[in-house]
């Protein structure tokens, strides 16, 4: 399970003209499943994420994470992280779950991240055409691999 991570200063999806999440100050978070990602990498990632510290403190340092500044969450179905480039100029996503699978994983890992948060995360829609408007606060973006515990 790959995501990327921005610290924004707000973040909405749009589909059509219907927005199907929003929030203020806290992390944008691009969701991409692999056809082998199990339980324990959804479980991973999001502790990973709700832990991350990420934001400024009073010193300006990168020190508090979402929690504690009870920022928002956004989460977007991504399966263009797993593209591989390696031959020609197309990319390939067979790497990347079959969308039964990867709605799934999207849906659990929604779950799970609410669970440990105790937040309401706001979501973009799996498998629509989204469009995703945000200001990046930093800007501050990581990239996570469950598969590279770094």
């Amino acid at each position: 399970m790959r995501a990327i991570l921005q610290r924004v200063r707000y973040a909405k999806v749009t589909v059509g003209t219907t927005v199907t999440g929003a929030i203020e100050q806290g992390l944008l978070i691009l969701l991409g499943i692999h056809e082998a990602d199990t339980q324990q990498d959804m479980e991973w990632l999001a502790k990973k994420i709700f832990g991350m510290r990420i934001f400024s403190d009073a010193e300006g340092k990168m020190n508090l994470s979402v929690a504690d500044i009870n920022g928002g969450l956004l989460v977007v179905s991504q399966f263009t992280l797993f593209a591989s480039t390696k031959k020609g100029n197309r990319p390939s996503f067979l790497s990347g779950a079959k969308p039964d699978k990867a709605q799934e994983m999207y849906d659990a890992f929604i779950e799970y991240l609410a669970k440990i948060s105790d937040k309401n995360i706001q979501r973009g829609m799996f498998g629509a055409d989204m469009k995703v408007e945000l200001e990046n606060d930093g800007p501050v973006t990581i990239f996570l691999d469950s598969q590279n515990l770094e």
